[in-house]
């Protein structure tokens, strides 16, 4: 996982077999040794603990990123920076789409199971079911820091220890219909999210960052977090009004479905939301279903039916 820590600039992150890293420069520089005391029974667990009890590791984690010996980044595996969160809550339908919508939907919201997460350089792979096309959403992910229940939205942001990349893959319309959220959005690899965390205080308005994802190089998705219907605050006051939310939970905050585009087998995606670094990940799709290339906004300007370019060849064509 990554941490940007304000004085020196630091970065930690998990690599090779979760060991706990600071990214400095090109290098990385384990520093578990600094943490061995944190309790914990898997990288999970020890994350989560130290977002707890973070402000009393800061210092040394500062000190070991000055200090320490490194190696080239390039010569590690960047493992995902929340390995399996407790949870992992997704806003629904949470952009006003440029100025499309007359209104903002209801305030909605689905978790996504844990399994479902992957790091960067990792392979998000498309399942054997008759989805109508497999979209991955470009979304700015919230980390809890605090324990919260029943949260006003004036203090929600108390709650926040920072913010990540994150793609919420959905194998849309898998019937029967109605039935959607569960087995739409909660496949395996299904989340991908990296390849750090920047703790809150190094972002200035979470509520205004360029949102940008690329497939194979091209830009699909160019939006920005102003475009929010229900802000931060006020997801955080819903979801802690219906369920507690602990340290190392994950909310993601939604994302704008005009520029959502069909994930192809061999595609290379990545996504930056500002100030977060760039999350990169692969496509496989053993089936090697084809759909088209257009935009879900590039489709409808086509005046062409349905919400998204349909499928062109392959099982369930």
């Amino acid at each position: 996982m990554v941490l940007w820590l304000r004085q020196n600039e630091v970065k930690i992150l998990y690599f090779d077999d979760f060991k706990l890293g600071i990214l400095r420069g090109t290098d990385v520089v384990d520093v578990s040794v600094v943490v061995q005391d944190v309790p914990h029974t898997g990288p999970h667990d020890l994350i989560s603990n130290l977002i707890t009890d973070f402000d009393n590791y800061r210092v040394r984690l500062e000190t070991a990123a000055a200090d320490g010996a490194g190696i080239a980044v390039d010569r590690v595996r960047i493992r995902p920076p929340l390995p399996k969160p407790g949870k992992i809550d997704c806003m629904a339908v949470n952009y006003m789409e440029d100025g499309t919508r007359d209104a903002p939907a209801p305030i909605n919201a689905f978790h996504k199971a844990p399994e479902a997460i992957i790091g960067c350089g990792d392979t998000m792979v498309l399942p054997d079911v008759p989805a109508t096309v497999f979209e991955g959403e470009a979304e700015l992910g919230a980390v809890i820091g605090k324990t919260a229940t029943n949260v006003s939205a004036e203090n929600a942001m108390d709650h926040i220890f920072g913010y990540v990349n994150f793609i919420d893959g959905s194998a849309r319309n898998l019937p029967p219909p109605g039935n959607t959220f569960f087995q739409v959005k909660s496949h395996n690899t299904f989340a991908p999210i990296g390849p750090y965390i920047v703790t809150a205080d190094e972002i200035d308005d979470p509520q205004s960052l360029r949102v940008r994802l690329w497939n194979n190089g091209t830009l699909m998705q160019d939006f920005n977090t102003d475009d929010m219907a229900h802000k931060i605050p006020r997801c955080i006051e819903w979801l802690s009004s219906i369920h507690t939310l602990s340290p190392g939970d994950l909310v993601a905050t939604g994302t704008n479905h005009r520029g959502l585009n069909a994930f192809l087998d061999g595609d290379r995606i990545e996504l930056e939301v500002e100030g977060m670094g760039r999350l990169h990940f692969n496509i496989r799709d053993d089936l090697k279903r084809a759909w088209g290339r257009d935009t879900r906004l590039q489709h409808a300007e086509k005046g062409l039916e349905g919400a998204h370019t349909p499928q062109l060849a392959g099982k369930y064509a």
